[in-house]
């Protein structure tokens, strides 16, 4: 089985729409009023891990001319200039995806720790 994760699909997608290689910030809507953020190179290589950010932090990370994702458009508001593509995950578009993004076997992808304790407030391991 192979997996990937849906920020790397949206990178993909929105690389694919513009037409060429181009770095891609993907935006995402996380909960507790974060965004779930992942940089990606022209290539379509991850640059930093996922993250949940405030909308204010994540936007301090953006330095890619376009932007893609559910927050892709709030994104353009705060930074003109930037270009926006607000797409949501198509696995149909699945073949789109570099060889690096995919991997073998399913596996949980977290942009901030778990919300969820254990009896006396201890983080599970």
């Amino acid at each position: 089985m192979r997996s990937y994760h849906s920020p790397d699909l949206i990178a993909a997608m929105a690389r694919a729409q513009h037409g060429g290689p181009v770095a891609v910030d993907v935006v995402m809507t996380g909960g507790h009023g974060e965004w779930f953020v992942r940089p990606f190179d022209a290539d379509g290589l991850a640059l930093a891990p996922l993250a949940s950010l405030s909308p204010d932090a994540a936007l301090a990370r953006l330095s890619a001319p376009l932007v893609a994702g559910s927050q892709a458009a709030a994104c353009a508001d705060a930074r003109p200039g930037v270009t926006a593509m607000p797409l949501w995950p198509d696995a149909r578009q699945a073949g789109l995806l570099p060889a690096t993004a995919l991997g073998d076997g399913a596996a949980p992808a977290y942009g901030r720790a778990p919300d969820a304790r254990l009896p006396g407030g201890v983080l599970p391991a």
